[in-house]
């Protein structure tokens, strides 16, 4: 159990039953009605920020958190099956949980995924990632100034804007974060 000094940025607790990850918080003092903990809390499961404030008696409890390394082996229908590189269990996780980060899944990736009470409930991916350019739209002479991109996609079939100078077959690194281009990067 910890109490209201203990809680940080990071800290992940388990509050109704569900994993909620401290975002931002700030402690307060209020005159003679003692301390309060305001908090900005991501619930692992959906995704979703709450903003919610404690008093100074609460106390709270970790979240049931382990995280292990995968591998991504295939896509089927809306599920993505891993393999625990451990014991080499194999076990699904569906798109709804995954969200964006299917767009830069491919067959062999190692990640990191996270367990909540031993169910799989997110992964987390490199923040940079090398891709293929399989489609990259022709170059067209005339604006340079303005820094001008064109459409691409990559290997696992997502469209990102890149420059100009960008063509079918180069490597390019990317932000998983936010699906940016950062570099093109040799083979």
């Amino acid at each position: 159990m910890l109490d209201l000094n203990q809680v940080k940025t990071g800290t992940i607790l388990d509050l109704d039953g569900a994993p909620f990850e401290v975002v931002k918080y700030q402690h307060a003092k209020l005159g003679r009605g003692g301390a309060i903990l305001r908090t900005t809390l991501k619930n692992l499961l959906t995704g979703a920020n709450i903003e919610k404030t404690f008093r100074g008696d609460a106390k709270f409890e970790l979240a049931d958190i382990r995280r292990g390394k995968v591998q991504f082996l295939y896509r089927e229908g809306n599920n993505f099956l891993f393999m625990d590189s451990a014991t080499f269990d194999q076990f699904p996780i569906g798109k709804e949980i995954l969200g964006g980060q299917t767009n830069f899944l491919t067959e062999g990736l190692e990640v990191e995924v996270v367990y909540f009470r031993d169910l799989p409930i997110n992964i987390n991916l490199p923040m940079k990632m090398k891709f293929k350019v399989v489609d990259a739209e022709p170059a067209v002479k005339g604006d340079t100034i303005t820094n001008p991109s064109k459409n691409a996609k990559i290997e696992t079939g997502m469209a990102i804007k890149v420059p100009m100078f960008i063509n079918n077959n180069d490597f390019i690194l990317v932000d998983t974060r936010d699906g940016t281009y950062i570099e093109r990067v040799n083979k």
